[in-house]
């Protein structure tokens, strides 16, 4: 720009304005028109300037440049020293001046610390891959602005990245992201570098990572090795930290998207159309064209996938509901009060009952959503009055002789009484079926068919189940159902006596009266060797063979 504005000048200068206009019109000093008119003739007149640089200032003397090789000799001593320490220290040599003087020479004089420089460390095809994630917040046309975390996963060798945003990163997200950059790139690396995320580390001892049980399980399903970086170095990581910031200049920037689904849409496209066929800076190669042979060396992908499934236990209310999510799905109605499995898939909720058969499944509805219900009609009850009857009878029937009469009166005193007995039935998820049963036989020695009585009598008379106390009656009932068919039966009394006799020829008898007593059929069947006769057997009863 000045070379520019004395150009002007001299343009100005030979068309003849004086320098007194050419100051006025261009804004400048005339002291500045003056010196390049001046510098212009010179060159002309063939004195040329010898450079084009400014003169270099000329450094002021000072007191403290007298005090610089002290200084020096006691930063090499002390390299951590304070301003105000070496201003004591060169007061007591002689100096006189300021103290701002000294802490401003101090950092000129103090030596810079040097960065040492990061060596890179290439391996092989199929022996790391590099994992990570990284955090935006995103303004979306549809959602508005929300929090997203980008999950990342980079093989080494031939740098070809999977990427997708999700909506949190804890344990089940990040092991199905996993899964999802195994089936992308069609393999797993040998070794994977994270880290220190507790999905996958726990805690540290003695310097050294404790993984998650959980995690490890993951990974030994699919063969590879997970190995934590060391703190607060992310150099180590590179080849995954350094794509956030192409994928923020190159993918996010300049770009609006409608939801969290169209953002993911996007970003698959882009890794097909520019991140995979990009010539990388680092390889001078197309990471889709190293994949390929990367390919081979991969481990490959187990038959059976890993079971990334969530499982929760959760009651039914009284109106036939369980939740997950702030959000409530329906079961069919007679497992009021029950406390039953659910199985969380990435979009499915399976419920299963106490024999763990499935009784429903339902579409998982968004995690951004809440006070949402999913309700199938097969799962309300019928309209048909005696269906509903004879389903409550067998609930009640269940609480021994006195269900029926309680479940009898109830019906009778209320319009409402079946919605009363549901109600009354969810309890079952919260107190012992012992407790319900006592509170039914003091709400039917005083007549108090009501929801509101027999949750009175159970807050002064019982306790509330604790949740392992649910997990084990849910045990219990499971293996209830198991034996039920099992059961096993005693035996006959007459199969105990063969062994009775074997037993009785078997101790310590003479061998000549075991040869004498061989053909004795009376001594078969007489009771000298000790066999009870079947009616006066003492452990079996009356003979029933």
């Amino acid at each position: 720009m000045s070379e520019n504005k004395d150009q002007e000048i001299v343009r100005r200068f030979h068309t003849g304005q004086s320098q007194r206009e050419i100051s006025r019109n261009l804004g400048i000093g005339r002291s500045r028109v003056r010196r390049v008119i001046g510098e212009h003739g010179q060159a002309r007149d063939g004195q040329q300037r010898t450079t084009a640089l400014p003169k270099p200032s000329q450094k002021r003397k000072s007191q403290l440049d007298e005090y610089e090789e002290s200084m020096r000799e006691l930063l090499a001593r002390y390299p951590n020293i304070t301003g105000v320490r070496m201003f004591e220290h060169l007061q007591q040599r002689g100096y006189q001046g300021s103290y701002w003087s000294v802490r401003n020479r101090l950092r000129t004089v103090r030596p810079r610390p040097v960065r040492p420089l990061v060596e890179r460390f290439e391996t092989g095809p199929g022996a790391q891959a590099q994992m990570d994630y990284a955090q935006y917040d995103l303004d979306f046309t549809l959602e508005g602005r929300r929090r997203v975390y980008l999950f990342s996963y980079v093989l080494a060798w031939s740098r070809r990245q999977y990427i997708c945003f999700t909506e949190k990163q804890d344990f089940t997200t990040t092991v199905r992201q996993h899964v999802r950059a195994f089936e992308y790139l069609g393999g797993v690396a040998a070794t994977c570098l994270y880290d220190n995320m507790k999905v996958v580390v726990s805690r540290y001892e003695s310097d050294l990572p404790v993984y998650n049980t959980r995690f490890l399980a993951f990974a030994t399903h699919y063969g590879y090795r997970p190995v934590a970086c060391r703190p607060r170095r992310p150099q180590t990581k590179g080849k995954v930290e350094r794509p956030f910031f192409y994928i923020e200049t190159n993918f996010l920037n300049a770009r609006t998207f409608d939801s969290l689904e169209h953002l993911n849409e996007c970003a698959s496209k882009w890794l097909a159309e520019v991140a995979d066929v990009r010539v990388h800076r680092t390889t001078d190669r197309r990471p889709i064209d190293l994949h390929a042979e990367e390919l081979a060396h991969l481990i490959p992908m187990p038959v059976n996938s890993y079971d990334l499934a969530e499982v929760v236990y959760r009651s039914v209310d009284a109106e036939g509901l369980v939740s997950y999510r702030q959000n409530q799905y329906s079961v069919p109605w007679r497992h009021v009060g029950q406390v039953l499995p659910l199985r969380i898939t990435e979009k499915e909720l399976i419920v299963y009952g106490s024999d763990i058969q499935e009784i429903a499944r339902h579409r998982l509805l968004p995690s951004n959503t809440v006070r949402q219900r999913q309700i199938l009609s097969a799962h309300r009850p019928k309209e048909d009055a005696s269906q509903q009857d004879a389903m409550l009878q067998e609930s009640f029937g269940e609480f021994g002789e006195v269900g029926k009469p309680f479940l009898d009166g109830l019906l009778a005193a209320h319009r409402y009484g079946k919605a009363q007995a549901r109600k009354i039935l969810a309890l079952r998820a919260h107190y012992h079926q012992k407790d319900l049963t006592k509170a039914f036989e003091r709400a039917v020695t005083y007549g108090a068919y009501s929801v509101s009585a027999i949750e009175r009598i159970l807050t002064v008379q019982a306790e509330p189940k604790t949740t392992l106390d649910t997990l084990a009656d849910h045990e219990k009932n499971h293996l209830s159902e198991l034996l039920k068919d099992a059961s096993v039966r005693p035996r006959e009394t007459a199969d105990y006596q063969k062994l009775l006799f074997e037993e009785k020829n078997d101790g310590p008898e003479s061998a000549e009266q075991s040869t004498s007593e061989e053909n004795s059929p009376e001594d078969v069947e007489g009771p000298d060797h000790g066999a009870l006769p079947d009616s006066e057997d003492p452990h079996n009863g009356p003979a029933t063979g």
